[in-house]
């Protein structure tokens, strides 16, 4: 049959993919590149054109082929798509495994750096650096009884890492409350109240229906005015996939966790690494577990006196001790009472095409660039909308779908992805495509969705993440884009951008009221840039508790004890934690960065690239926050580079030195 899969031509035919398109696909690309892989192995004189290239080339395609299965999945997921994604684990981690622990290969690179590299340019350089680091990583030095260890360890982690996410999303959707009387949902928007209404009438109930997805979750948290609505949310959400709970057991992923820590420790362990936490930092900027563990607990001890008197504070206007389902409500009231700003006033004020409009207007400022939106791309549902960026000539620079809305069907909160990668190799060149996925609440019928204030944020953020992808120059996949960047860099660009959409000028760009069609009033702005070092240091501590959980998770692993998860949690929320929490709070089972995508022993990179986009945004700030020669340096020692150059000298090369913490402490308030 014609696969749409194997259709060689950017951007998928996302009309036309099915499920049992998946795996065929998938196997032809594997087949073709193992017998291609044996023929470069055995080449008898090895060149950086005639193996590295090749191999940059298959690895390009794999990703083209596999990235809208694994799309799909996370966005349209079914019980066939996942069937089939499911099947497809196996060999993709096989595939991958046998790769990297490939002698031939290994020896083939040693021979290439060792013969070629003063002839090759830094970037050439910084690829087979890479890939002799990731043979090593991978474990190609083992005996062959260990490395069959390793690959059936790895294998086994894909598919925990997938049952883990699938447990999150099944818990998620089997859950929802109904509701009999309009007054029980005072405080909610008219449009979340309105989908409830609808819910409950197409499942053949009177009154109304509340599902657990995010954006209901978070409403529900800030402003619904009945306590027990609020903790009956805060329950379901926080004990999801879990032991506890009103699903306790049904999608439990305590075994899968535990599983999965094993895993991590022992692949760890046959690599030589105390830990899994030591092993990944073998690719990051920071070196040590003990230099992780200390900036936190350093930021930690800057926060926690300013997170105190804000609990205190918030006590103190709520007239009562706050239980944890409580504080997202009386934040708002607060905030709402001394800077008259609300989130959900402020809806009316960000329309998302306004608010689209204002992004890209910052990018083509900041960077010379020009997008516009391109009808006629294939999409996978409806909302999702497809874009193309330019240079200053009028080049295509690359594209990138937005998915905005939440659904059912679709993973919670908000991500950037690669759908494919750029290239330029003597096979040809690719541009870069990009997918940016949101969980907004939907538009209301005959209106635009309207955004929080918070949701900017979100957008402006995964846009940064967008922008490295697109924006890069670096012509070998393994290293344009996010690719090949260290974890605890990644954010930088992310975070950065996100400081514009605190900025007047861009505010004012941003802001159209969705009746009256004025921007945000300049008094309004103000009140909502003061909001900013709102409750900073209880925002930061929750995310230092986070980081230090999942990094003691990995640092201490001890194959004797188990994973201990519900006892380092406690121990970290002794030291960390300013909220109490009630005893049955399982967020860990939840707790999809960690468990089952990319941030494992490397939450703490949040902060970690917090720290230096604050300090790189504080470089706008000395010379204007669009100024052109800041945003060309920006451009060429960061946003450019991918993975081409070591993160610290890029940030350096932009900024004059190493970063500096102060910037961050600064922007929330928070006294060094």
């Amino acid at each position: 049959m014609d696969n749409p899969l194997l259709d060689r031509g950017p951007p998928p035919p996302f009309g036309d993919i099915r499920p049992e398109h998946i795996e065929p696909a998938l196997r032809t690309v594997l087949e073709e590149n193992r017998a291609r892989i044996g023929e470069l192995a055995g080449l008898a004189d090895p060149t950086f054109a005639s193996v590295v290239e090749p191999l940059e080339d298959m690895q390009h395609r794999l990703t083209r082929v596999w990235s809208p299965a694994g799309h799909l999945n996370a966005v349209m997921n079914t019980p066939s798509l996942r069937q089939a994604y499911n099947a497809c684990l196996p060999l993709l981690s096989a595939y991958q495994t046998d790769l990297a622990q490939s002698e031939p290969l290994y020896r083939a690179y040693q021979r290439i750096a060792e013969r070629e590299g003063p002839r090759l340019t830094p970037t050439q350089r910084r690829v087979l650096e890479h890939a002799l680091r990731d043979f090593r990583l991978a474990g190609v030095g083992l005996d062959a009884a260990r490395k069959a260890r390793f690959k059936a360890a790895m294998l086994e982690l894909t598919r925990l890492q997938a049952k883990f996410e699938e447990n999150v999303l099944d818990s998620t959707n089997g859950w929802s409350h109904p509701v009999a009387e309009r007054s029980e949902l005072e405080g909610l928007n008219e449009v979340i109240v309105e989908q409830a209404r609808r819910r409950a009438r197409d499942r053949g109930a009177a009154g109304y229906l509340l599902g657990l997805d995010q954006p209901t979750y978070v409403a529900v948290l800030t402003d619904a005015r009945s306590p027990a609505l609020r903790r009956a949310f805060y329950e379901a959400w926080n004990t999801r996939a879990s032991d506890q709970g009103p699903d306790a057991g049904r999608w439990d992923n305590s075994g899968v966790m535990q599983s999965i820590l094993s895993l991590r420790h022992e692949v760890a362990r046959l690599l030589g690494f105390a830990s899994f936490a030591d092993y990944a930092l073998a690719t990051r900027m920071a070196r040590t577990v003990e230099e992780v563990v200390q900036f936190l607990r350093r930021l930690g001890a800057a926060a926690r006196p300013f997170a105190e008197r804000e609990l205190a504070e918030l006590e103190a206007f709520a007239g009562r001790k706050l239980e944890a389902w409580d504080v997202g409500f009386y934040s708002e009231r607060l905030q709402r009472a001394r800077f008259a700003v609300s989130q959900e006033e402020l809806r009316q004020y960000f329309p998302l095409p306004r608010v689209l409009a204002g992004l890209f207007e910052v990018a083509e400022r900041l960077f010379e660039v020009r997008i516009a939106e391109r009808a006629g791309v294939p999409v996978w549902h409806a909302d999702v909308r497809f874009f193309q960026i330019e240079d200053a000539a009028g080049r295509p620079v690359g594209s990138f779908y937005l998915d905005p809305y939440a659904r059912p069907s679709k993973r919670s909160g908000a991500w950037q992805d690669e759908c494919v990668g750029r290239k330029r190799l003597a096979s040809g060149e690719t541009l870069p495509v990009a997918y940016l996925v949101c969980n907004f609440l939907p538009p209301a019928q005959g209106r635009p969705a309207l955004l929080t204030h918070d949701d900017v944020l979100t957008l402006f953020h995964e846009f940064g993440h967008g922008l490295h992808h697109l924006l890069t120059r670096v012509p070998y996949p393994s290293l344009a884009g996010t690719n090949g960047v260290a974890w605890d860099a990644i954010e930088l660009p992310s975070q950065f951008l996100e400081n514009y959409a605190w900025h007047p000028d861009v505010l004012q760009r941003i802001s159209q009221h969705v009746d009256t069609g004025l921007s945000l009033p300049a008094d309004r702005q103000a009140q909502l840039i003061a909001t900013r070092s709102f409750h900073a240091g209880l925002h930061m501590m929750r995310q230092l508790e986070l980081a230090l959980f999942d990094f003691r998770l990995h640092a201490e692993y001890d194959p004797e004890r188990g994973g201990r998860v519900g006892e380092i949690l406690a121990s970290v929320r002794r030291e960390m934690a300013v909220v109490p929490v009630p005893a049955w709070n399982r967020f860990a089972h939840s707790f999809g960065h960690v468990f089952a995508g990319g941030y494992a022993a490397g939450y703490y990179s949040y902060k970690w690239a917090e720290v230096l986009a604050a300090d790189a945004f504080s470089a706008f700030e000395e010379h204007g926050v669009f100024d052109h020669p800041t945003a060309v340096r920006f451009l060429d020692s960061i946003l450019s580079q991918g993975g081409s150059r070591d993160a610290l000298d890029a940030f350096v090369e932009f900024r004059g030195r190493k970063p500096d913490v102060r910037p961050l402490l600064k922007q929330h308030g928070i006294a060094a």
